[in-house]
């Protein structure tokens, strides 16, 4: 009974030991950058996880638009500020469009998409050579569905992030 009470402590002792620093040393798991995050995760601002969860990666278009709402241009303030700030990030603007329609007219339609969310983007101060625009229009659905709920959720357009500086 000794020993398997000694083990645990034993176990335990470790397994806190290795928790209490994280990758760059700080014991309160905040990168030794102050914050209350780990670095990489959801929690940390200038990570991508953090730009797709709580900024939004996405904005979302009524049929057959490719005009920004109210709701939409609120998004994409906050995404502008955030590739402001973290300038080591590229993004790929890509343009969705639902399953109704010609593949050729929702090819057209994700590429609006894509240009509207790109050239607000660009007037909000984000370096052209830092954005790129593809259209998928109905190949990459998030939803496969014949109801107006799942056609809503694949009228988008989505800002994805790569690391890598721009090139001119």
């Amino acid at each position: 009974m000794k020993r398997i009470a000694m083990a645990s402590l034993v176990v335990g002792a470790l397994a806190l030991s290795a928790c209490s620093k994280d990758r760059l040393g700080d014991e309160y798991g905040t990168g030794g950058l102050g914050g209350d995050y780990v670095a990489g995760s959801p929690s940390d601002p200038k990570s991508p996880a953090y730009f797709q969860q709580t900024i939004g990666d996405r904005v979302l278009f009524a049929i057959d638009q490719s005009t920004l709402s109210a709701e939409n241009t609120e998004i994409l303030n906050k995404q502008a500020a955030w590739l402001m700030e973290n300038p080591a990030y590229t993004a790929i603007v890509e343009g969705h469009a639902d399953e109704q329609g010609t593949r050729e007219y929702n090819l057209a339609l994700g590429a609006r998409r894509a240009s509207a969310v790109n050239n607000y983007l660009i007037e909000r101060g984000v370096a052209p050579n830092r954005l790129q625009t593809v259209s998928y229009g109905k190949e990459r659905p998030l939803e496969i569905c014949s109801t107006e709920v799942c056609y809503a959720k694949n009228r988008r357009a989505v800002t994805v992030l790569a690391a890598g500086a721009a090139t001119s």
